[in-house]
């Protein structure tokens, strides 16, 4: 068990130890730091031969019992920067004073001119150095001025003194960061002296733009008085011009009313009259189309229809007349089919008509009744009634041969010898239609 402790303890201290070396060979650089590794020999950029690396704001690892370690701050350096009896432009004693801030710079190049110049020395150091330096540009710039532009522009004076040493800060190794001047003073009262003509001067001035200004003011007010008088007068005027034009303008305007209404009655006329035509014209339009729609309309419609009607009438007969044509001519088809028959079929056929023409001239005597007296002669009466019926046949056919030529019982008989069967019907037919 002991053994075993031993050993435990053993390990721990040889990894404690191996921490501690571990931790000694690495390197840690915040970033306001710059570490200076020397020992061992480099080539920098420019192909130099060197004997030290610069790590900033980073970590890195040393060869141990070889490479050295130091430390350069890049924090900010406040400097009081004071000069007394610094002669200026013109031979005037000056006192100015200012504050500056410096600090080691971190550019590549100008930070070897700090290492070779300020490595392991205090910022007291540094501060020194650059406030000799400062106040060295101070006075040679002072030298190049007049009292009156160092302290009238003191921008402009800073940013000279800045631009004058600024190269040699940087062979330093030094950066200016900030420049100011707080104070000029003179010990033989130029400044003063300068202060109090300047102010005489100013008040001399400004007596005279006090009493430039109250003439021009006078002046003013007695060229406004004047002023306002001439532009009364011209007001004056102004208004009479135009009273004058109002009058003027107000007969024009009551010429024109007067005008107006004259023009107006006319057109009022005009248009009375002129509606009073359009309504007679009207009316005469409208008496137009009562007259045609009374008279003139109906006179046409009846026109139309009498000459539709007398159209159909024609139409009519020219239809009658071409039916009878064409029956006309198909009877005369048939006649001349029928040869040498025709003549007596013809008057067949037109005996029923004439027998009904005979008959129609007693159609107008009424016989109320017959009386038949006998005479005792042995031949009156009915029997001889009876016995007068041929006679009326024959006095019939001879009525009829007279008007035509055709002697109906020749013809019948003609027909009877011909064909007995025929004729005999043809003759009860006709005789039924003669009765």
């Amino acid at each position: 068990m002991t053994v075993v402790l031993g050993i435990v303890v053993v390990l721990a201290l040889i990894i404690m130890a191996a921490l501690a070396a571990f931790k000694s060979l690495v390197i840690i650089v915040p970033p306001n730091m710059v570490a200076i590794i020397s020992g061992k020999d480099r080539v920098d950029p420019d192909g130099k031969t060197v004997g030290y690396r610069v790590i900033q704001g980073g970590r890195t690892l040393r060869v141990p019992l070889i490479e050295k370690v130091d430390y350069m701050n890049l924090n900010t350096i406040p400097i009081d920067v004071s000069v007394s009896n610094a002669y200026s432009k013109g031979a005037i004693p000056l006192d100015v004073q200012g504050v500056a801030n410096i600090k080691v710079s971190s550019t590549e190049g100008i930070l070897a001119n700090s290492v070779e110049r300020f490595l392991g020395r205090a910022p007291e150091y540094i501060q020194q150095v650059a406030k000799e330096n400062l106040e060295a540009n101070l006075r040679g710039v002072l030298s190049t001025l007049t009292p009156e532009e160092v302290n009238e522009d003191r921008l402009k004076f800073a940013q000279t003194l800045i631009d004058e040493a600024d190269d040699d800060m940087k062979t330093l190794g030094l950066d200016l960061d900030v420049l100011k001047i707080q104070n000029v003073t003179d010990q033989v009262g130029y400044l003063e002296a300068v202060g109090r003509r300047r102010t005489a001067q100013v008040l001399t001035e400004a007596r005279e733009s006090e009493a430039k200004q109250s003439a021009d003011a006078e002046e003013a007010e007695a060229f406004s008085r004047q002023r306002g008088q001439l532009a009364r007068v011209h007001s004056d005027l102004a208004i009479a011009e135009e009273t004058n034009k109002l009058r003027v303008r107000q007969a024009e305007l009551d010429a024109e009313a007067v005008a107006s209404e004259n023009r107006a009655a006319v057109a009022g006329e005009q248009a009375k009259v002129t509606a009073e035509q359009q309504l007679e014209t009207e009316r005469i339009e409208l008496q137009k189309r009562r007259l045609e729609a009374d008279v003139v309309a109906p006179a046409r419609a009846k026109r139309e229809a009498a000459e539709l009607e007398a159209i159909g009438s024609a139409a009519y007969i020219t239809e009658n007349g071409n039916a009878q044509i064409a029956v006309f001519e198909n009877l005369s088809n048939q006649y001349r089919d029928a040869g040498p028959d025709a003549k007596d079929i013809f008057v067949l056929n037109m005996l029923p008509e004439l027998v009904a023409s005979i008959v129609e001239t007693v159609n107008g005597i009424d016989i109320d009744k017959i009386t038949v007296i006998d005479n005792g002669s042995g031949g009156g009466g009915i029997p001889g009634v009876a016995s007068q019926m041929p006679a009326a046949v024959i006095s019939i056919t001879e009525q009829i041969e007279t008007a035509t030529g055709i002697n109906i019982l020749e013809v019948l008989n003609r027909k009877a010898a011909d064909t007995p069967v025929d004729a005999a019907s043809e003759l009860v037919v006709n005789g039924d239609d003669a009765s």
